[in-house]
């Protein structure tokens, strides 16, 4: 599961590779290393042909049952120390901090929002999995880093957006209403296979991917849900894992 990636490029060079009809981004920090429901820049559309530059918080509703099995255990605990519950306001302020990948495309739960108006892409220029063979004993789990082969770092995750879902996204906020995306994952290929075995992102490497991810019903859409080709990205050395752990 990819929680952690990198965008290191500019508004330009995002704005050359695909066609925006608006910007609403500001200015874009050189380098941004991106977290699980944090915002990040994606390029969303929306609506009338019209595509934008913005800034979106990483982490798509979880599914009415996970949630429903989430509130129950907390009513559980509740109960258990003789406490009432009422647990339909449980539910409702259940936390949420989103799921960022998505890979069972035929789940009811992400089937609503398959189709072009909540289509995506997400800039990236690195993603990483967690090396548990890299791990020196009683310290953290370092990164592997993956970024492309190509002349053009940029690449880009094929990604869903959903406008305005009010959920608790942390405790101490409360209900909150914002905009939401996450990407698509698929199967591992051989280089990142080592590292996390069962899935990878999908990406999207060139101009003709990414407006066939835009603009195709999903049937055509659906075929780029797929590992990268071996040879089309390299594992960075674990000396170059240059991040932070999130704060």
């Amino acid at each position: 599961m990819c929680n952690l990636y990198n965008v290191t490029t500019t508004q330009d060079a995002i704005r050359s590779f695909i066609s925006v009809t608006h910007d609403t981004l500001g200015n874009m920090e050189p380098s941004l290393d991106i977290y699980p429901n944090r915002l990040a820049p994606i390029v969303r559309n929306v609506g009338n042909g019209e595509r934008e530059l913005a800034n979106v918080c990483w982490g798509m509703p979880s599914s009415s049952q996970a949630l429903f099995l989430a509130a129950s255990r907390r009513a559980d605990k509740l109960r258990a120390k003789g406490k009432a519950v009422d647990f339909d306001q449980l539910l409702k302020m259940e936390p949420d901090t989103g799921t960022t990948n998505i890979r069972n495309t035929k789940s009811k739960h992400w089937k609503r929002w398959l189709g072009v108006e909540n289509r995506c892409v997400v800039p990236v220029t690195r993603f990483a999995e967690p090396d548990p063979a890299s791990k020196v004993e009683g310290g953290r789990t370092p990164n592997a880093w993956f970024e492309s082969t190509g002349p053009d770092p940029l690449m880009f995750f094929a990604g869903v957006w959903l406008k305005e879902w009010t959920s608790v996204r942390k405790i101490k906020d409360g209900l909150v209403t914002m905009d939401l995306f996450a990407f698509l994952t698929t199967d591992a290929n051989e280089l990142v296979k080592p590292i996390h075995p069962k899935a990878m992102p999908a990406i999207l490497t060139t101009k003709e991917e990414v407006e066939i991810w835009m603009t195709a019903p999903w049937g055509e859409a659906e075929v780029l849900q797929r590992p990268l080709p071996d040879q089309a990205l390299k594992l960075i050395p674990i000396a170059d894992d240059f991040t932070t752990n999130a704060d």
